[in-house]
């Protein structure tokens, strides 16, 4: 009768256990790569590259054929995602080289959010969204940053891999920092003394290509200038570990309450430089390498959440900055070992580009047991993951040019967007269902560096993305009550009277 009896008893604790933990609202990572194309993830079958951990989440989750970023570049997308507010909006919100925050600390953005909920909130990865209010001393703490608008925690690069200075940055303090070699850093003019990959070719392990002919760190020239922080200073092949390591001891260390972790990759973006036990195992040259790379860590941090009990109770967001660029500064035969693989996919332009894959980017939501397997056609973007999470967790934040999409990004229900303004290099361009118009632009129409169109042209563009997903047949000429309805449309979400 005892045994019976504290049988009875242990039943009802495990149960109790089991409702309070269901009770408890759902953790976030939102995993952001860097210049990941549409075609990088074999879920979406094609391109020839082989992304087994990623496919692993988008296979058992809601894969969308149809997700945006709102930029084609990384800074704006990144302010878009933690505002809700379209990049266009601030001026300010541009790719940035050693520039002050360009997130006004008194905004709403998505980790204040979580934190409003009870959520911990912490950022691992690359960072680019600006560092401090005037000429930023990395001597000292450096506020504001990540800290100042929303996350408990910060393990960062300041920009991004390409730029100095290249160290890592943790709650606004340069980490192995020594005082007597305090950093100095200009984007104006080099430092006495110090080497240049324009001056020094013989110290290069990687040759530039274009405009990264700066300071050299381990063999590679940057963008800007950079002088002292040697012991702080960055090893690149150790990078993705590095973020990964952090990763896992962010959720370690808060596991016991909601949390919320953007982590962001580096991989795909330039200087390419995966952990040397990836190198050639795609075929594809570094980028392909570095994709794997990042597809493992992925995977890594994957089994991390299934040890510690987590997946149950943790939304996993994947996702992209914008669409892929092969040559973006470095000589790494990204083109000559590109094979038959197509980063874009089937889609038209990249990573710079008005065109669909300048922003049509990976997609992916999973909530293991929750959200149903599924491919989604409908429209969606990243600015809607502040509202959509909101909702979700029971928050009344809402920005202006979000939309609440929480159905049919966690629930396998309701519609997304029917209007979107894509954004490239400032310029904008409207998708309204399966029409997309691009208005007319002064500029070339094909950046020589990178070798990807940009979209721009002297006349309206028209296409019906539901019949022509490459975008090959402009019909403004033909379709002319069309176009004008869409120009209307575009011009009232702009604001253009």
């Amino acid at each position: 009768m005892k045994n019976h009896f504290l049988t009875a008893l242990l039943f009802l604790f495990l149960s109790s256990c089991n409702y309070r933990a269901q009770q408890q609202p759902p953790n976030f990572i939102i995993i952001y790569a860097d210049d990941l194309g549409y075609g990088d993830v074999s879920s979406y079958g094609v391109g020839r590259l082989q992304t087994p951990n990623i496919d692993k989440i988008a296979n058992n989750g809601s894969r969308f054929t149809n997700g945006y970023s709102s930029s084609a570049t990384c800074s704006p997308s990144r302010y878009a995602l933690l505002t809700g507010t379209y990049p266009w909006r601030n001026k300010r919100a541009k790719i940035l080289t050693g520039a002050n925050l360009i997130i006004d600390t008194l905004e709403m953005t998505l980790p204040k959010m979580f934190k409003d909920k009870g959520y911990k909130t912490g950022i691992v990865g690359k960072w680019h969204l600006g560092l401090g209010d005037s000429k930023i001393d990395y001597n000292q703490r450096i506020s504001p940053g990540p800290n100042e608008i929303g996350f408990d925690y910060s393990f960062i690069m300041p920009d991004t891999q390409d730029r100095v200075p290249t160290v890592y940055i943790e709650n606004g303090n340069v980490i192995n920092l020594n005082p007597m070699d305090p950093i100095q850093v200009s984007f104006e003019k080099n430092f006495e003394g110090q080497p240049t990959g324009k001056k020094n070719p013989e110290l290069l392990s990687m040759k530039w290509h274009h405009g990264h002919n700066g300071s050299i760190v381990n063999g590679i020239p940057r963008i800007g200038f950079m002088k002292g922080g040697g012991e702080a200073k960055w090893s690149d092949i150790d990078m993705a570990d590095e973020f990964l390591i952090q990763a896992k001891n962010y959720i370690n260390n808060v596991k016991g309450s909601p949390f919320f972790l953007f982590y962001t990759l580096q991989q795909p973006h330039v200087p390419r430089t995966p952990h040397p036990r990836f190198k050639g195992l795609s075929g594809m040259g570094p980028r392909g390498d570095a994709i794997l790379e990042a597809d493992w860590c992925i995977g890594e941090l994957y089994t991390h959440l299934i040890k510690n009990n987590l997946l149950e109770n943790t939304i996993i967001i994947l996702s992209s900055d914008n669409g892929p660029v092969l040559n973006d500064g470095y000589y790494d035969d990204a083109f000559e070992k590109l094979g038959g693989h197509t980063p874009s996919g089937n889609l038209r332009g990249g990573k710079y580009s008005l065109f669909e894959a300048g922003t049509r980017v990976p997609f992916i939501t999973y909530w293991k047991g929750n959200i149903i397997p599924q491919v989604s056609d409908e429209i969606v973007s990243q600015i809607d993951f502040l509202n959509s999470i909101a909702s979700l967790i029971g928050s009344t934040v809402r920005s202006e040019d979000g939309e609440d999409l929480a159905n049919i990004l966690f629930k396998n229900s309701g519609t997304g967007r029917n209007d979107l303004i894509l954004e490239a290099m400032t310029r904008t361009a409207l998708r309204n269902q399966n029409w997309v118009l691009i208005p007319p632009y002064s500029g070339s129409d094909k950046n020589s560096n990178t070798n990807i169109e940009s979209g721009i042209a002297d006349d309206f563009q028209l296409y019906n993305l539901n019949i022509d997903i490459s975008q090959q047949n402009n019909l403004a000429t033909s379709n002319p009550k069309k176009l004008n309805e869409m120009i209307k449309r575009y011009e009232y979400i702009i604001g253009i009277k």
